[in-house]
């Protein structure tokens, strides 16, 4: 083959012989050791992540860690997890739905990984690897956060080969919690005060379980329930 250039020559590209296992070769005809195990061509491995917790309610600090997520992972699915020992302020359902609102919202790009929501019961662990996940996504806010999640992450490698990638929250949410939402919702505060820490669709869902008082919020707030 030859390829004519400005120039006063036409010059042919050299010939260099196919190399096994490879699918390119240098241009100076020199080509690297063949890989031990070379993905086909054509065939990318995607990575999954799952960013899992029980979200009552999700915060801006959760949506704060997901957007940092997204720019690291393939895609990403948002566990929403029952944990039958703790008494819940939103049923399951309730916050499968605004965490599929909320990620209805986000930001589309071809260089951010697509958000699904599911919600599931028992470890998650579990459910990660039926999923066939890459690796949990957990946010650290502060020394004693990543105190127990250091056990947890450790403990979930071990029994489940399941990797966990820690992403430190905004500085802005350092001190924000779905507990902290929950005792000042329950002590009766001004919802307009949590506007820079929870969603608006969490205000309004919390202003209407603040005006029941025979519902979940004042329920847990008696009991003593709002960690």
């Amino acid at each position: 083959m030859t390829v004519e250039f400005d120039g006063p020559e036409s010059k042919p590209f050299p010939q260099i012989p196919p190399t096994p296992g490879l699918v390119w070769t240098a241009w100076d005809g020199t080509a690297p050791e063949p890989l031990e195990n070379p993905v086909p061509c054509g065939v990318v491995k995607e990575h999954l992540a799952i960013y899992a917790g029980s979200f009552d309610p999700i915060t801006n600090g959760h949506l704060d860690v997901l957007h940092r997520a997204r720019g690291m992972f393939d895609r990403i699915i948002l566990g929403i997890g029952h944990n039958p020992d703790k008494p819940s302020l939103f049923q399951i359902e309730e916050r499968k739905a605004m965490a599929e609102e909320l990620v209805a919202r986000l930001e589309r790009s071809p260089h951010l990984a697509e958000v699904s929501v599911r919600a599931y019961k028992g470890l998650t662990v579990d459910f990660a690897r039926n999923e066939g996940a890459a690796a949990l996504v957990r946010g650290i806010r502060n020394v004693t956060d990543l105190a127990s999640e250091c056990q947890l992450a450790i403990t979930n490698r071990q029994v489940a080969d399941v990797e966990t990638v820690f992403l430190v929250t905004g500085e802005a949410y350092a001190f924000t919690s779905s507990g902290l939402i929950r005792q000042v919702a329950g002590l009766g505060a001004d919802m307009d005060r949590l506007g820079g820490m929870v969603p608006e669709l969490v205000i309004e869902r919390l202003r209407i379980l603040q005006a029941d008082p025979d519902g979940p919020l004042r329920r847990m707030a008696r009991d003593g329930h709002m960690d």
